[in-house]
């Protein structure tokens, strides 16, 4: 079998399981101790992927923003911030945005098929654009990212992004963040949506730790035999 990078996926909810609001404005779920939290892991990382639709969406920079962080990576002879990583079906992609221009950091965009060539155009000047099958398959993706020598990858996002790589079986942990509050719209997205998930009733998950944050709580849960080991 191929190797892969062990996969930790990152996400807050709200208590009733909701990552936003059904509102133009992004809801904030996390506290700032719970972002120094993420900035960390972020740290320990090799490389950072998020969904075309976050990238679209949010805008995120996906930098670490510690100095101490960033000196210690340069220190160990790394990037002072994690390879970005992206997915697109359509290649609908800004180069404008700061997943391209924020930063210093390598970035990798894998593609379906058919959008190779708009994907290119769009952004084969600002990152390494790779054919990811039609649709893109994480099994590919991960091996590629591992010949590139990425040994931990977070995986930080979307929902439909979370949902393909747990229904895939592909994830090795997850640090679920909660919270208090409700959203109660079910105009607004989800953690995860409807499928088939390898982590049925009847196959729990392994509780690895659960830690207060201020006002939220984060719940690790181990996923595979690599994160028990």
């Amino acid at each position: 079998m191929r190797a892969r990078p062990y996969v930790l996926l990152s996400c807050a909810t709200s208590i009733d399981g909701y990552i936003d609001d059904a509102t133009e404005q992004r809801l904030v779920l996390s506290n700032a101790d719970d972002l120094a939290r993420i900035d960390e892991v972020r740290a320990s990382c090799d490389a950072i992927l998020v969904g075309a639709g976050t990238v679209r969406g949010d805008d995120p920079r996906l930098l670490i923003r510690s100095a101490s962080h960033r000196d210690a990576r340069v220190a160990r002879g790394l990037p002072a911030s994690p390879t970005k990583v992206t997915l697109t079906a359509c290649g609908d992609l800004d180069p404008t945005s700061r997943f391209f221009t924020a930063g210093k950091a390598e970035r990798v965009v894998y593609c379906a098929t058919g959008a190779l060539e708009k994907t290119g155009e769009r952004v084969g000047e600002l990152a390494t654009v790779v054919d990811g099958g039609d649709p893109v398959d994480l099994g590919f993706v991960l091996g590629d990212l591992a010949d590139r020598g990425v040994r931990r990858l977070m995986v930080e996002g979307g929902g439909t992004v979370h949902a393909q790589f747990l229904s895939a079986g592909l994830a090795d942990e997850l640090h679920l963040v909660i919270a208090p509050f409700f959203v109660g719209d079910c105009r607004a997205p989800r953690f995860v949506g409807d499928g088939r998930y390898p982590w049925h009733p009847g196959r729990r998950a392994t509780v690895a730790e659960v830690r207060q944050i201020g006002d939220v709580v984060l719940v690790r849960y181990a996923l595979s035999d690599r994160c028990l080991g």
